[in-house]
Protein backbone atom coordinates (compact mmCIF):
# COMPACT_ATOMS: atom_id res chain seq x y z
CA UNK A 1 0.00 0.00 0.00
CA UNK A 2 1.52 3.26 -0.93
CA UNK A 3 1.23 6.29 1.06
CA UNK A 4 1.15 10.13 1.13
CA UNK A 5 1.82 11.78 4.43
CA UNK A 6 1.75 15.95 4.35
CA UNK A 7 3.20 17.43 6.69
CA UNK A 8 6.21 15.92 9.06
CA UNK A 9 5.20 17.25 12.33
CA UNK A 10 4.93 14.64 14.81
CA UNK A 11 1.55 13.52 14.05
CA UNK A 12 2.50 12.96 10.50
CA UNK A 13 5.70 10.84 11.21
CA UNK A 14 4.02 9.17 13.93
CA UNK A 15 2.05 8.10 11.48
CA UNK A 16 4.41 7.17 8.87
CA UNK A 17 6.35 5.38 11.52
CA UNK A 18 3.10 3.02 12.28
CA UNK A 19 2.19 2.96 8.28
CA UNK A 20 5.51 1.68 7.43
CA UNK A 21 5.91 -1.07 10.31
CA UNK A 22 2.81 -2.01 9.01
CA UNK A 23 4.31 -2.80 5.95
CA UNK A 24 3.53 0.50 3.61
CA UNK A 25 5.23 2.49 1.14
CA UNK A 26 5.30 6.17 2.35
CA UNK A 27 6.00 9.41 1.19
CA UNK A 28 6.56 12.35 3.67
CA UNK A 29 6.35 15.55 1.94
CA UNK A 30 6.96 18.86 4.03
CA UNK A 31 7.33 22.77 3.51
CA UNK A 32 10.05 23.04 5.87
CA UNK A 33 13.78 21.39 5.60
CA UNK A 34 13.74 20.19 9.37
CA UNK A 35 11.18 17.47 10.57
CA UNK A 36 9.43 18.03 13.71
CA UNK A 37 6.66 20.71 12.84
CA UNK A 38 6.18 22.84 15.86
CA UNK A 39 8.52 20.72 18.07
CA UNK A 40 11.69 21.12 15.97
CA UNK A 41 14.94 21.87 16.20
CA UNK A 42 16.36 25.59 15.42
CA UNK A 43 19.41 27.19 15.41
CA UNK A 44 21.20 30.58 16.26
CA UNK A 45 24.57 32.00 15.42
CA UNK A 46 25.29 32.97 19.35
CA UNK A 47 24.26 29.94 20.62
CA UNK A 48 26.99 26.63 20.77
CA UNK A 49 23.83 23.96 20.24
CA UNK A 50 20.71 23.74 18.73
CA UNK A 51 18.05 25.16 20.32
CA UNK A 52 13.80 24.49 19.72
CA UNK A 53 11.52 26.51 18.68
CA UNK A 54 9.72 25.95 21.81
CA UNK A 55 10.67 24.62 25.12
CA UNK A 56 8.46 21.56 25.48
CA UNK A 57 7.83 19.18 28.60
CA UNK A 58 6.82 15.43 28.43
CA UNK A 59 5.17 13.64 31.20
CA UNK A 60 5.19 10.13 31.77
CA UNK A 61 1.94 9.67 31.17
CA UNK A 62 2.84 9.74 27.32
CA UNK A 63 3.05 6.47 27.26
CA UNK A 64 2.37 6.20 23.22
CA UNK A 65 5.35 9.27 22.61
CA UNK A 66 7.39 7.01 25.11
CA UNK A 67 6.84 3.89 23.17
CA UNK A 68 7.83 5.90 19.76
CA UNK A 69 10.61 7.32 21.17
CA UNK A 70 11.82 3.36 22.46
CA UNK A 71 10.69 2.03 19.15
CA UNK A 72 13.19 4.01 17.12
CA UNK A 73 15.83 4.75 19.77
CA UNK A 74 15.67 1.75 22.20
CA UNK A 75 15.07 3.49 25.38
CA UNK A 76 14.06 7.19 26.33
CA UNK A 77 17.86 8.31 27.76
CA UNK A 78 17.86 11.23 25.75
CA UNK A 79 14.95 12.49 28.10
CA UNK A 80 15.48 13.65 31.72
CA UNK A 81 13.09 12.13 34.25
CA UNK A 82 12.17 13.97 36.95
CA UNK A 83 9.82 13.09 40.16
CA UNK A 84 6.62 15.63 40.09
CA UNK A 85 8.18 18.82 41.80
CA UNK A 86 6.77 22.20 41.25
CA UNK A 87 8.91 24.98 42.94
CA UNK A 88 8.53 28.50 42.32
CA UNK A 89 11.89 30.34 41.44
CA UNK A 90 11.52 32.17 44.95
CA UNK A 91 11.33 28.86 47.01
CA UNK A 92 7.77 30.28 48.72
CA UNK A 93 5.86 27.41 46.67
CA UNK A 94 6.62 23.71 46.46
CA UNK A 95 5.00 20.57 46.02
CA UNK A 96 6.87 17.54 45.84
CA UNK A 97 5.99 14.18 45.23
CA UNK A 98 6.64 11.44 47.78
CA UNK A 99 8.01 7.83 46.36
CA UNK A 100 4.22 6.92 47.36
CA UNK A 101 1.43 4.16 45.02
CA UNK A 102 -0.21 6.90 43.06
CA UNK A 103 -2.77 8.56 43.34
CA UNK A 104 -1.51 8.65 46.93
CA UNK A 105 1.99 10.45 46.20
CA UNK A 106 -0.04 13.26 45.02
CA UNK A 107 -2.32 13.71 47.97
CA UNK A 108 0.74 13.87 50.24
CA UNK A 109 2.37 16.26 47.81
CA UNK A 110 -0.46 18.50 48.12
CA UNK A 111 -1.02 18.22 51.81
CA UNK A 112 2.56 18.36 52.64
CA UNK A 113 3.09 21.53 50.24
CA UNK A 114 4.74 24.81 50.68
CA UNK A 115 3.12 27.90 50.03
CA UNK A 116 -0.35 26.43 49.57
CA UNK A 117 -1.70 27.63 52.86
CA UNK A 118 -3.07 25.12 55.07
CA UNK A 119 -6.61 25.40 53.69
CA UNK A 120 -5.63 25.79 50.31
CA UNK A 121 -3.85 22.25 50.99
CA UNK A 122 -7.11 20.45 52.16
CA UNK A 123 -9.18 22.06 49.36
CA UNK A 124 -7.02 21.15 46.22
CA UNK A 125 -6.80 17.44 47.98
CA UNK A 126 -11.03 17.65 48.57
CA UNK A 127 -11.37 18.68 44.70
CA UNK A 128 -9.13 15.62 43.21
CA UNK A 129 -10.68 13.19 45.38
CA UNK A 130 -14.30 14.55 44.54
CA UNK A 131 -12.94 14.56 40.39
CA UNK A 132 -11.98 10.71 41.17
CA UNK A 133 -15.33 9.84 42.43
CA UNK A 134 -16.81 11.80 39.62
CA UNK A 135 -14.60 9.27 37.52
CA UNK A 136 -12.71 12.81 36.44
CA UNK A 137 -16.00 13.55 34.79
CA UNK A 138 -17.37 17.53 34.96
CA UNK A 139 -20.48 19.05 33.40
CA UNK A 140 -20.33 19.71 30.19
CA UNK A 141 -19.28 23.48 29.01
CA UNK A 142 -17.73 23.79 32.26
CA UNK A 143 -14.00 26.07 32.08
CA UNK A 144 -11.13 25.68 34.75
CA UNK A 145 -12.41 28.68 36.65
CA UNK A 146 -15.95 27.13 36.50
CA UNK A 147 -14.14 24.06 38.25
CA UNK A 148 -12.08 25.81 40.84
CA UNK A 149 -15.15 27.87 41.82
CA UNK A 150 -17.34 24.90 42.02
CA UNK A 151 -14.78 23.45 44.14
CA UNK A 152 -14.35 26.59 46.38
CA UNK A 153 -10.50 27.04 45.44
CA UNK A 154 -8.87 29.29 47.84
CA UNK A 155 -7.35 32.28 45.22
CA UNK A 156 -3.43 31.87 46.38
CA UNK A 157 -3.87 27.91 45.62
CA UNK A 158 -4.74 29.31 41.99
CA UNK A 159 -2.22 31.14 41.25
CA UNK A 160 0.50 29.59 42.99
CA UNK A 161 -0.95 25.59 41.57
CA UNK A 162 -3.88 25.57 39.63
CA UNK A 163 -3.49 28.27 36.86
CA UNK A 164 0.56 27.20 36.35
CA UNK A 165 -0.16 23.93 35.73
CA UNK A 166 -3.58 24.60 33.21
CA UNK A 167 -1.11 27.01 30.78
CA UNK A 168 1.70 24.10 31.03
CA UNK A 169 -0.95 21.73 29.88
CA UNK A 170 -4.05 23.25 28.22
CA UNK A 171 -2.02 26.42 26.62
CA UNK A 172 -5.04 28.82 27.34
CA UNK A 173 -6.03 30.70 30.57
CA UNK A 174 -8.17 29.12 33.87
CA UNK A 175 -11.42 31.57 32.49
CA UNK A 176 -11.74 30.31 29.10
CA UNK A 177 -9.95 26.63 29.33
CA UNK A 178 -12.14 23.53 29.00
CA UNK A 179 -12.74 21.81 31.89
CA UNK A 180 -12.93 18.68 31.11
CA UNK A 181 -9.48 18.51 29.32
CA UNK A 182 -7.80 20.01 32.33
CA UNK A 183 -8.91 16.74 34.51
CA UNK A 184 -8.30 14.12 31.84
CA UNK A 185 -4.37 15.49 32.25
CA UNK A 186 -4.76 15.25 35.43
CA UNK A 187 -6.67 11.94 35.58
CA UNK A 188 -3.85 10.38 33.33
CA UNK A 189 -0.87 12.23 35.25
CA UNK A 190 -1.67 11.69 38.69
CA UNK A 191 -4.25 9.04 39.00
CA UNK A 192 -4.22 5.92 36.62
CA UNK A 193 -1.28 5.78 34.93
CA UNK A 194 0.82 5.06 37.93
CA UNK A 195 3.01 7.07 40.06
CA UNK A 196 5.45 7.17 37.03
CA UNK A 197 2.90 8.83 35.47
CA UNK A 198 3.50 11.93 36.67
CA UNK A 199 6.90 12.51 36.40
CA UNK A 200 8.27 15.14 34.55
CA UNK A 201 10.64 14.46 31.14
CA UNK A 202 12.60 17.43 29.83
CA UNK A 203 14.92 16.96 26.58
CA UNK A 204 18.83 16.46 26.71
CA UNK A 205 18.61 17.64 22.92
CA UNK A 206 16.88 19.15 20.23
CA UNK A 207 13.07 18.23 19.47
CA UNK A 208 14.19 17.02 15.78
CA UNK A 209 16.98 14.94 17.11
CA UNK A 210 14.92 13.22 19.96
CA UNK A 211 13.42 11.25 17.30
CA UNK A 212 11.72 12.76 14.08
CA UNK A 213 15.69 12.61 12.37
CA UNK A 214 15.42 8.68 12.80
CA UNK A 215 12.07 8.45 11.07
CA UNK A 216 12.44 10.25 8.04
CA UNK A 217 15.28 7.43 7.36
CA UNK A 218 12.41 5.11 7.03
CA UNK A 219 10.34 6.66 4.49
CA UNK A 220 10.39 8.39 1.40
CA UNK A 221 11.58 12.06 2.65
CA UNK A 222 10.40 15.25 0.26
CA UNK A 223 11.83 18.11 2.39
CA UNK A 224 11.08 21.82 1.35
CA UNK A 225 7.77 20.57 -0.83
CA UNK A 226 4.60 22.38 -0.44
CA UNK A 227 1.62 19.93 -1.54
CA UNK A 228 -0.99 22.23 -3.44
CA UNK A 229 -2.84 19.92 -5.13
CA UNK A 230 -5.08 16.76 -3.47
CA UNK A 231 -7.08 14.93 -5.47
CA UNK A 232 -9.57 11.63 -4.52
CA UNK A 233 -11.50 8.87 -6.26
CA UNK A 234 -12.61 5.66 -5.18
CA UNK A 235 -9.28 3.72 -5.58
CA UNK A 236 -6.60 6.23 -5.22
CA UNK A 237 -5.44 10.28 -4.34
CA UNK A 238 -3.62 12.38 -5.70
CA UNK A 239 -0.64 15.19 -4.38
CA UNK A 240 0.81 17.40 -6.90
CA UNK A 241 -0.17 14.95 -9.55
CA UNK A 242 1.11 11.58 -8.07
CA UNK A 243 -0.36 8.62 -6.89
CA UNK A 244 -1.52 7.11 -3.84
CA UNK A 245 -3.30 4.33 -2.31
CA UNK A 246 -4.40 6.89 0.85
CA UNK A 247 -2.71 10.34 2.02
CA UNK A 248 -2.79 11.14 5.46
CA UNK A 249 -3.36 15.38 5.93
CA UNK A 250 -0.78 16.02 8.80
CA UNK A 251 -0.80 19.73 9.06
CA UNK A 252 -2.76 22.33 10.29
CA UNK A 253 -6.39 23.05 10.45
CA UNK A 254 -6.09 25.94 7.90
CA UNK A 255 -3.83 23.98 5.61
CA UNK A 256 -5.90 21.20 5.76
CA UNK A 257 -9.17 23.53 4.74
CA UNK A 258 -6.94 24.71 1.89
CA UNK A 259 -5.78 21.35 0.51
CA UNK A 260 -9.47 19.67 0.22
CA UNK A 261 -11.10 23.47 -0.83
CA UNK A 262 -11.27 21.66 -4.70
CA UNK A 263 -12.23 18.25 -3.66
CA UNK A 264 -16.52 17.70 -4.37
CA UNK A 265 -19.13 17.42 -1.98
CA UNK A 266 -19.19 14.59 0.37
CA UNK A 267 -21.31 13.45 3.40
CA UNK A 268 -20.22 15.43 6.00
CA UNK A 269 -17.85 17.41 4.20
CA UNK A 270 -19.70 21.11 4.61
CA UNK A 271 -19.51 20.23 8.63
CA UNK A 272 -15.93 19.37 8.63
CA UNK A 273 -14.82 22.42 6.53
CA UNK A 274 -16.83 24.41 9.32
CA UNK A 275 -15.04 22.96 12.03
CA UNK A 276 -11.36 23.50 10.52
CA UNK A 277 -12.47 27.01 10.16
CA UNK A 278 -13.37 26.82 13.59
CA UNK A 279 -10.62 26.70 15.58
CA UNK A 280 -8.88 29.40 17.09
CA UNK A 281 -5.25 29.59 18.63
CA UNK A 282 -3.12 30.44 21.23
CA UNK A 283 0.61 31.73 21.36
CA UNK A 284 3.90 30.25 22.93
CA UNK A 285 7.06 32.66 23.13
CA UNK A 286 10.10 31.24 24.53
CA UNK A 287 13.14 33.50 25.44
CA UNK A 288 16.59 31.64 25.47
CA UNK A 289 19.10 33.32 27.18
CA UNK A 290 22.99 32.22 27.41
CA UNK A 291 24.78 33.19 30.09
CA UNK A 292 28.33 34.91 30.35
CA UNK A 293 29.53 32.14 32.75
CA UNK A 294 29.00 28.83 34.25
CA UNK A 295 25.34 29.00 36.33
CA UNK A 296 22.73 26.66 37.48
CA UNK A 297 19.44 26.39 38.57
CA UNK A 298 18.46 24.87 41.89
CA UNK A 299 16.30 22.57 40.10
CA UNK A 300 16.57 21.64 36.17
CA UNK A 301 12.78 23.31 35.84
CA UNK A 302 10.79 25.79 38.19
CA UNK A 303 7.35 27.98 38.14
CA UNK A 304 7.89 31.96 37.94
CA UNK A 305 5.06 33.42 39.21
CA UNK A 306 3.44 35.36 36.76
CA UNK A 307 2.40 39.30 37.10
CA UNK A 308 1.16 41.01 34.40
CA UNK A 309 0.26 44.23 35.75
CA UNK A 310 3.77 44.54 36.50
CA UNK A 311 5.06 43.08 33.40
CA UNK A 312 5.87 39.85 34.89
CA UNK A 313 4.79 37.49 31.72
CA UNK A 314 7.10 34.37 32.30
CA UNK A 315 5.55 30.92 33.73
CA UNK A 316 8.56 28.69 33.70
CA UNK A 317 12.37 28.83 33.58
CA UNK A 318 14.45 25.42 32.42
CA UNK A 319 17.82 25.30 32.73
CA UNK A 320 18.99 24.27 29.19
CA UNK A 321 22.69 24.33 30.39
CA UNK A 322 21.99 21.16 33.07
CA UNK A 323 19.93 19.16 30.29
CA UNK A 324 22.40 19.38 27.31
CA UNK A 325 26.04 19.46 29.51
CA UNK A 326 26.97 23.72 28.37
CA UNK A 327 29.58 25.06 30.09
CA UNK A 328 27.97 28.22 30.49
CA UNK A 329 24.35 28.65 31.70
CA UNK A 330 21.61 28.62 29.10
CA UNK A 331 18.10 29.16 29.78
CA UNK A 332 14.61 28.82 28.35
CA UNK A 333 12.08 31.23 29.84
CA UNK A 334 7.93 30.06 28.46
CA UNK A 335 5.71 32.30 28.63
CA UNK A 336 2.12 30.59 27.73
CA UNK A 337 -0.99 32.05 26.21
CA UNK A 338 1.23 34.67 25.20
CA UNK A 339 -0.85 37.29 23.85
CA UNK A 340 0.16 40.00 25.47
CA UNK A 341 3.93 39.23 24.03
CA UNK A 342 2.46 39.76 20.96
CA UNK A 343 2.24 43.51 21.37
CA UNK A 344 6.23 43.64 22.48
CA UNK A 345 9.09 43.97 20.69
CA UNK A 346 11.40 40.95 21.07
CA UNK A 347 13.97 43.08 23.10
CA UNK A 348 11.69 44.69 25.62
CA UNK A 349 10.20 40.93 26.33
CA UNK A 350 13.69 39.63 26.79
CA UNK A 351 14.39 42.30 29.69
CA UNK A 352 11.03 41.84 31.38
CA UNK A 353 11.91 37.97 31.60
CA UNK A 354 15.49 38.90 32.65
CA UNK A 355 13.82 41.27 35.11
CA UNK A 356 11.60 38.80 36.49
CA UNK A 357 14.46 35.90 37.09
CA UNK A 358 16.59 38.28 39.22
CA UNK A 359 13.74 39.44 40.96
CA UNK A 360 12.54 36.44 41.98
CA UNK A 361 15.70 34.73 42.38
CA UNK A 362 16.17 37.48 45.23
CA UNK A 363 13.69 36.84 47.05
CA UNK A 364 14.28 33.01 47.33
CA UNK A 365 14.53 31.84 51.65
CA UNK A 366 18.10 30.20 51.19
CA UNK A 367 20.47 32.58 49.15
CA UNK A 368 22.27 31.62 45.50
CA UNK A 369 24.13 32.88 42.78
CA UNK A 370 23.13 36.36 40.88
CA UNK A 371 22.19 35.51 37.43
CA UNK A 372 25.41 36.85 35.50
CA UNK A 373 25.19 38.76 32.65
CA UNK A 374 23.72 37.84 29.37
CA UNK A 375 25.64 36.97 26.77
CA UNK A 376 23.29 36.42 24.08
CA UNK A 377 19.91 35.71 23.81
CA UNK A 378 16.98 34.95 20.81
CA UNK A 379 13.11 35.04 21.30
CA UNK A 380 10.78 32.45 19.33
CA UNK A 381 7.19 33.16 19.21
CA UNK A 382 4.75 30.41 17.81
CA UNK A 383 1.90 32.76 17.31
CA UNK A 384 -0.64 29.27 16.40
CA UNK A 385 1.07 27.11 19.01
CA UNK A 386 -1.82 25.20 20.13
CA UNK A 387 -5.52 25.32 19.63
CA UNK A 388 -7.39 27.31 22.17
CA UNK A 389 -8.70 24.48 24.17
CA UNK A 390 -12.19 25.81 25.17
CA UNK A 391 -15.18 23.61 26.15
CA UNK A 392 -17.52 22.71 23.21
CA UNK A 393 -14.74 23.26 20.65
CA UNK A 394 -15.81 20.65 17.88
CA UNK A 395 -12.40 18.87 16.76
CA UNK A 396 -12.52 16.36 13.48
CA UNK A 397 -12.02 12.76 13.21
CA UNK A 398 -9.41 11.14 11.73
CA UNK A 399 -11.13 9.71 8.78
CA UNK A 400 -12.33 12.14 6.72
CA UNK A 401 -15.38 12.82 4.29
CA UNK A 402 -13.25 11.50 1.32
CA UNK A 403 -13.13 7.45 1.96
CA UNK A 404 -8.99 7.74 1.27
CA UNK A 405 -7.53 10.97 3.21
CA UNK A 406 -7.64 10.92 6.78
CA UNK A 407 -6.51 13.89 9.07
CA UNK A 408 -3.70 14.14 12.09
CA UNK A 409 -2.53 16.60 14.15
CA UNK A 410 -3.26 17.39 17.62
CA UNK A 411 -6.43 19.46 16.92
CA UNK A 412 -8.00 16.46 15.88
CA UNK A 413 -10.45 14.31 18.36
CA UNK A 414 -7.82 12.75 20.46
CA UNK A 415 -9.25 13.77 24.23
CA UNK A 416 -5.98 15.77 24.90
CA UNK A 417 -5.35 19.14 24.80
CA UNK A 418 -2.48 20.67 22.17
CA UNK A 419 0.26 18.54 23.24
CA UNK A 420 2.43 16.30 21.93
CA UNK A 421 1.07 13.46 23.23
CA UNK A 422 -1.81 14.12 21.24
CA UNK A 423 0.04 14.58 18.33
CA UNK A 424 1.56 11.03 18.29
CA UNK A 425 -2.16 9.79 19.27
CA UNK A 426 -3.45 11.50 16.34
CA UNK A 427 -1.26 10.28 13.61
CA UNK A 428 -1.08 6.69 14.95
CA UNK A 429 -4.98 7.11 14.79
CA UNK A 430 -5.16 8.28 11.04
CA UNK A 431 -2.53 5.48 10.53
CA UNK A 432 -5.35 3.03 11.84
CA UNK A 433 -7.72 3.90 9.54
CA UNK A 434 -5.00 3.98 6.56
CA UNK A 435 -4.86 0.27 7.00
CA UNK A 436 -8.34 -0.26 7.38
CA UNK A 437 -8.88 0.17 4.08
CA UNK A 438 -7.13 -2.56 3.09
CA UNK A 439 -10.56 -4.92 4.57
CA UNK A 440 -12.82 -3.27 2.36
CA UNK A 441 -11.76 -2.12 -1.54
CA UNK A 442 -14.09 0.03 -3.40
CA UNK A 443 -14.60 0.53 -7.05
CA UNK A 444 -12.30 1.57 -8.98
CA UNK A 445 -12.59 5.41 -10.50
CA UNK A 446 -10.26 8.16 -11.40
CA UNK A 447 -8.94 10.51 -8.57
CA UNK A 448 -11.34 13.68 -8.72
CA UNK A 449 -10.82 17.17 -7.86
Amino acid sequence: MKVGIVGAGWAGLAAAVSLRDAGCQVTVFEASHVPGGRARRVTHEDFPGNLDNGQHILLGAYADTLSLIRRLRGDTDALQRLPLRLESVDGRTRVRAPRLPAPLHMGAALLLGRGLGLGGRWAAVRMMRALKKRDWHVPPGYTVRDLLDAHHQPAALRARLWAPLCLAALNTPVESACAALFAHVLRDSLDRGGRTASDMLLPREDLSTLWPDAAIKLVDWRPGHTVRDLGHGADGVTLDGEAFDAAVLAVPPRAAQRLIAGLPPAPGSSLLRQTLGGYEYQPIATVNLRLAGPWRLPQPILMLSEDPAHGQLGQWVIDRGTLTGQPDGELAIVVSAAQSALDMDKDTLTQAVIAQLRDQLKRRRKPWPALPEIAASTVVIEKRATFSAVPGLRRAHPRSPWRRIMLAGDWTDTGYPGVLEGAVRSGQAAAREVLSLRQAPAPSTAPSR
